[in-house]
C-alpha cells in the first residue's frame, strides 16, 4: 500500500502528541464544513485519528463543550439560560439582551466576539454553524423551558436578531448602532425579543375559541 493510502491509525494518540489540541482542530473543521447541527463526535473522533470515547474524556459535556472551547465561545449556554429564567418571563428579553452586551462589549469580548463573527461570517457554513449553535444550545433552551408554541422557530427568530446586531455592531461596525450605547441597543431591542420568546402566538387558539397565551415559565433544574 502506498502512504497515501494506508488507513489512518485508530485510538489513543502517542504519547507526546497534544490529542486535546488535535480534536479541537478536528472540531473546528467539521463545523465549518458541516454546521452545527451536522457535526457528530464520531465524526470529529474519526478527522482526529482518534477513538470515540477518547473525545467523551476530554469532553464530558459532549458537542456543546466542544464547540465551546473550538472557538474560544466566552459563556457556557446552560449557565445563561439559568441567570435569564431565574428571576421569571417578566422582563426577560431585558436580561437577555443585557447580558449578551456584557459578554461581547466588554473589551475583551469584543475581540473575542469579533474574531469569531468575523471568522463565521465569510461563508454561508460559518454563518450558520453560528446560527445553529445559538438556536439550539442558548435560546431553544431557553424557549422549550418557557413552555410556549413554536419553540423552535421563537429561538430561531431571537437568535437570527441578537447575531445580526452582533454581526453591524463588531464585524461590520455600522453606524449608529457600532456606537450607540447598551442602554439604547436595549430599549429598542429588548421589547422584540421579549415578543419572540413569551407573547402568545397570534395564530394559535384554545379549546374554547380563545387566543392561546402564555403558559407558566418552568424553574431552572
Amino acid at each position: 500500500m502506498t502512504g497515501a493510502s494506508l488507513p489512518r491509525r485508530r485510538g489513543r494518540r502517542p504519547s507526546g502528541e497534544d490529542t486535546r489540541g488535535a480534536i479541537l482542530n478536528a472540531a473546528r473543521g467539521e463545523f465549518a464544513s458541516r454546521g452545527y447541527d451536522g457535526t457528530t463526535l464520531r465524526g470529529i473522533a474519526r478527522q482526529a485519528g482518534v477513538d470515540a470515547r477518547l473525545v467523551h474524556h476530554y469532553f464530558e459535556g459532549g458537542k456543546e463543550e466542544i464547540f465551546v472551547a473550538a472557538l474560544d465561545f466566552p459563556v457556557r449556554p446552560q449557565d445563561v439560560v439559568d441567570a435569564i429564567l431565574l428571576p421569571g418571563p417578566d422582563g426577560l428579553g431585558e436580561r437577555l439582551v443585557r447580558m449578551f452586551m456584557a459578554i461581547w462589549d466588554s473589551p475583551e469580548g469584543r475581540t473575542r466576539m469579533r474574531a469569531i463573527f468575523g471568522a463565521v461570517a465569510v461563508t454561508e457554513a460559518g454563518a450558520r454553524m453560528i446560527r445553529e449553535f445559538i438556536t439550539r444550545e442558548l435560546l431553544g433552551r431557553l424557549a422549550e423551558r418557557l413552555a410556549v408554541d413554536r419553540p423552535e422557530l421563537r429561538a430561531t427568530l431571537a437568535a437570527s436578531h441578537l447575531v445580526g446586531i452582533a454581526m453591524a455592531r463588531l464585524v461590520l461596525q455600522v453606524e449608529p448602532l457600532a456606537s450607540a450605547s447598551v442602554d439604547e441597543i436595549v430599549e429598542f431591542v429588548a421589547p422584540t425579543v421579549q415578543r419572540y420568546l413569551t407573547a402568545p402566538n397570534p395564530g394559535a387558539v384554545g379549546e374554547d375559541g380563545a387566543s392561546v397565551g402564555q403558559r407558566a415559565v418552568e424553574p431552572p433544574a
